[in-house]
């Protein structure tokens, strides 16, 4: 990846105006060296209203009207999940970088696809995972990369969230739109950081049923185990289909030391031996920064999105790469296909 060789800001667009869109928009806003210079979507009238809302100069119906605008460098793919596949493959053949909402796309052939097609054109493709760039799970990586926790033991995620009846109308629920339920939708940052701290699990154990919701098409609720290569066990949890929503945790257990992290809150932070930075971290005033889905979607924050975005900014700026790319995102998806896949078998299922 080369630098940008002009010290205009970096352009974005933004091509699918849904509920996330806006926390797109607002992160933009607050990237330096950034600007968001035009969005488009199917929905001419509310493409106009949005553009309004954001005090964006540019309103289209068409990805390809988007790719064409002058100073647009990076898209933001904010459709559906199961919608990436063809504007990702316009966008990239116009030489444009893509910021995709997670997952990269619903399948490991059509994710696979994008990232094919970027390498090719030489772009980036950076997939929203933001959890990633919260102080405290920072924290807890660092810990891990340091071999604080020697000989890790177990490792688990918990999503136990509550979406209304009202959430799962239109394409939402349908396997079209979604890909999956509980576990792609919902669970997919706390599998993403799961991966990020204690590696690819080698082998997954899951089930899945619609306990509630027997209307959608996807899983409102999944349990796993899961076997690390390093020996490790974990579990892994996630529902929709509860009251009233626990904030999202992870938990990560070794021979010396021991961490939860609910949302971004370090909640414990317990070793064998203590160091001096250990009370400030337990302190730390930074955790609800990024907001909480455990509830209802739209309780998350920007600041995420703006983190990593910033990021992405400043790796195009340098030419170097940004903290998380195409490839490592591609993980999260393998990992939720390796779970769907051992739920239909009924067995266990190597990565």
């Amino acid at each position: 990846m080369t630098a940008s060789s002009s010290s205009a800001p970096i352009g974005f667009g933004i091509f699918g105006l849904g509920m996330i869109a806006g926390y797109h928009a607002d992160a933009i806003a607050g990237v330096t060296g950034a600007r968001l210079v035009g969005v488009a979507t199917r929905n001419a009238e509310k493409g106009r209203a949005f553009a309004q809302k954001h005090n964006v100069p540019f309103a289209g119906t068409s990805m390809e009207e988007l790719v064409a605008l002058p100073g647009i460098d990076v898209v933001c793919i904010t459709t559906s999940s199961g919608a990436h596949l063809e504007p990702a493959l316009t966008a990239i053949r116009a030489g444009k970088h893509l910021v995709v909402e997670k997952p990269i796309e619903i399948t490991m052939e059509r994710t696979d696809e994008i990232l094919r097609a970027a390498d090719a054109a030489g772009v980036v493709v950076a997939p929203i995972f933001q959890s990633r760039f919260g102080a405290g799970a920072l924290t807890v990586k660092a810990a891990i990369d340091a071999g604080r926790f020697g000989r890790l033991v177990l490792a688990s995620a918990y999503v136990k969230w509550h979406r209304s009846a009202q959430y799962y109308t239109g394409t939402r629920g349908t396997m079209q739109s979604d890909g999956g339920g509980a576990l792609m939708v919902q669970a997919i940052h706390a599998l993403d950081l799961l991966q990020w701290f204690a590696g690819m699990p080698a082998e997954v154990y899951c089930q899945t049923t619609r306990r509630i919701y027997d209307g959608i098409e996807v899983e409102d609720t999944a349990s796993a185990t899961v076997r690390f290569p390093v020996g490790a066990l974990g579990t892994i949890e996630a529902s929709t289909a509860l009251w009233p929503g626990w904030q999202r945790r992870l938990e990560i257990c070794g021979e010396h030391g021991s961490v939860s992290l609910e949302d971004d809150h370090i909640a414990r932070w317990d070793f064998r031996e203590a160091r001096p930075e250990d009370q400030a971290i337990r302190n730390a005033k930074d955790a609800a920064a990024l907001g909480s889905g455990a509830s209802k979607p739209d309780a998350i924050n920007f600041v995420g999105h703006q983190r990593q975005l910033q990021d992405l900014v400043d790796a195009l700026r340098t030419g170097r790469a940004p903290a998380l790319n195409g490839h490592e995102g591609r993980k999260a998806v393998a990992l939720v296909c390796a779970l769907y896949a051992s739920a239909a078998a009924g067995a266990p299922v190597k990565l």
